[in-house]
């Protein structure tokens, strides 16, 4: 699996804040006590039960922040497959800062690979259909970058990253400015051509307003599977179509033979359970 990793400066940022929250003013007054500062120590750490693996880098950063002296080696890397006992990563190095740093390195490396796990389980359930898995803007405050780049590593795609980078016009938007037509007309006139332009529609009827005022994209929210097939002819390939709502394992194949073209789980960030993975020393 190839995709672009995170660049080491917004790898390296968020660590050092959550290693600092950490280790606040004093360092680890537990392991300062009670290992000798000449003590070394070999230890892993290991998936105990199967997932998908995000956050290598984060994890790495976590443990060289904290001694550059620690020796790493990535046995299974981001987007790698793996079974309970299956080793992500060997360690080797002074015994403090290996538990210093340990429990920052799991939080990230647990808490990613819970998201690409949860996005692995809904792309399997989609295999030989047309439909994408995305996420959405639904993410951990200051984690979103991460929470995205664990996506990928699942096999998933991203939405919009924020705000900034795309127009979706979405129901108190169309109220606000007085309706689907007006809505897009404006956000038409505004935005640069570099710029895609997606609203949202809960009915066929508004589906249609939204094809006719020139919708790049369209979000058919919590729709029922025959609806969405409705929605897929009505549509005819005039624009993008993404399905929203209701998206579980259960679900999203149902989903994906409707024909939409994107389907997109906020579940897939802010609910994924982390995967469980552990730090022994050997």
């Amino acid at each position: 699996m190839s995709f672009p990793r995170l660049s080491p400066l917004i790898v390296e940022d968020a660590v050092s804040r959550t290693l600092k929250e950490d280790l606040g003013d004093a360092g680890d007054i537990t392991t300062n006590a009670t290992i000798p500062a000449s003590a070394q120590a070999r230890a892993v750490i290991a998936a105990r039960k199967p997932g998908v693996i995000a956050g290598v880098d984060a994890a790495l950063a976590a443990f060289r922040l904290v001694d550059p002296t620690i020796n790493l080696t990535v046995e299974n890397d981001d987007g790698a497959a793996v079974n309970a006992d299956d080793i992500v990563l060997s360690i080797e190095g002074p015994a403090r800062g290996v538990l210093s740093a340990e429990r920052v390195a799991l939080n990230f490396l647990g808490h990613l690979s819970g998201a690409a796990t949860a996005t692995a389980a809904l792309v399997r359930e989609t295999t030989g259909t047309n439909a994408k898995i995305v996420c959405t803007r639904k993410t951990t405050p200051g984690l979103r970058a991460f929470e995205k780049y664990a996506v990928r590593c699942g096999g998933g795609a991203n939405h919009r990253f924020g705000l900034y980078d795309a127009v979706m016009i979405k129901d108190n938007h169309i109220a606000a400015a007085g309706g689907i037509a007006k809505a897009l007309a404006a956000a038409r006139a505004t935005t640069g051509h570099m710029a895609k332009i997606e609203i949202e529609v809960d009915g066929l009827k508004q589906l249609e307003e939204a094809l006719t005022a020139g919708a790049d994209v369209v979000l058919l929210d919590n729709m029922s599977t025959d609806d969405l097939k409705r929605a897929v002819a009505l549509n005819n390939g005039r624009a993008v179509l993404e399905a929203s709502g209701n998206v579980t394992v259960k679900t999203v194949r149902a989903i994906a033979e409707t024909g939409v073209d994107v389907i997109s789980s906020g579940w897939i960030t802010h609910s994924a359970p982390s995967l469980d993975l552990g730090l022994d020393f050997l």
